[in-house]
């Protein structure tokens, strides 16, 4: 039986001259002369029997067989890289214990911990949900590793994650008062919601009442659906019987929050890199976009 091997060299070539819809650009791709990348892919197509490339002016156009070999190009190349990586990756040896704040369980976590899951599934994570006062202290006294806040704590190694933007949110049977004060439904800790919240509107010179307070999300949830007031948040609060208000009640735009990771300066071990780079964390070189608060 003969048999017939792709070179996954010339797959990456002929990948880079699809995107780039041409030999030039494709060369710079993959470091090669574009005399190069032309002579492998006329040893490309004599492999597999049939053109794969025309012209089309001065760009390459694929035919219907390049098509097709793009798509099994393109999963060949992943699966190669994602085995490099996987096996060249130094093995995370110790679990890692990670806190994060209900914000961030309620958002980004569940996306962050599936990712996390696909690209090293022998990873053990620890995950413990708290106040932000009680991650500070967590993280000071060596109980976690790792933690993921909304609210800002100093003396750690800070990462940012990502930067979300904040929404007014309301029940869908709420009504602006006659007296078009602003009520606000809030945590009573002094958290970076509230504080955003009270700071937008100062500056919009909106009058503001808080007209109900919770000390967990949970009961701030219940708070909003009956219509007690609006409260500032990441949109992934919503649910059916919430809604996200703002020009209709004459409410001003908020501005984005950052989730940071926290890790604890004495641990720089290679499993604590390694989860890193797999988070795509990287270190905050500007200014925290939430207002420092003392940690606990």
């Amino acid at each position: 039986m003969n048999c017939r091997h792709l070179d996954i060299r010339l797959l990456r070539t002929f990948v880079a001259v699809a995107r780039q819809t041409g030999f030039s650009r494709a060369a710079d791709d993959v470091c090669r002369t574009q005399a190069a990348v032309s002579q492998q892919m006329k040893r490309l197509e004599s492999a597999v029997g049939c053109p794969l490339l025309e012209r089309e002016g001065r760009r390459k156009r694929l035919t219907d067989e390049g098509r097709r070999l793009l798509e099994y190009a393109t999963g060949i190349l992943n699966l190669n890289d994602e085995a490099i990586s996987y096996l060249r990756a130094s093995p995370i040896e110790r679990m890692v214990r990670l806190g994060a704040c209900a914000d961030v369980g309620d958002t980004i976590l569940p996306d962050y911990v599936a990712r996390l899951a696909r690209s090293r599934p022998s990873l053990q994570i620890d995950i413990q949900v708290g106040a932000s006062d009680w991650l500070g202290g967590a993280l000071r006294r060596g109980e976690i590793d790792v933690a993921i806040d909304v609210n800002a704590h100093e003396g750690f190694e800070t990462h940012e994650l990502q930067s979300s933007p904040l929404a007014w949110i309301a029940s869908r049977r709420f009504s602006v008062p006659r007296d078009r004060v602003v009520p606000l439904a809030l945590l009573d800790t002094s958290d970076v919601f509230r504080r955003t919240a009270v700071r937008t509107l100062e500056q919009a010179k909106r009058p503001w009442r808080a007209a109900f307070q919770s000390s967990t999300l949970c009961g701030l949830r219940a708070g909003v659906r009956a219509g007690l007031g609006i409260t500032p948040h990441f949109s992934e609060l919503v649910t059916p019987d919430l809604t996200v208000v703002g020009p209709e009640f004459g409410l001003p735009s908020l501005p984005p929050i950052s989730f940071q990771m926290y890790s604890r300066r004495d641990r720089r071990d290679d499993a604590m890199q390694k989860f890193m780079t797999l988070l795509g964390a990287k270190p905050a070189s500007a200014p925290c976009l939430v207002p420092h608060i003392a940690a606990a």
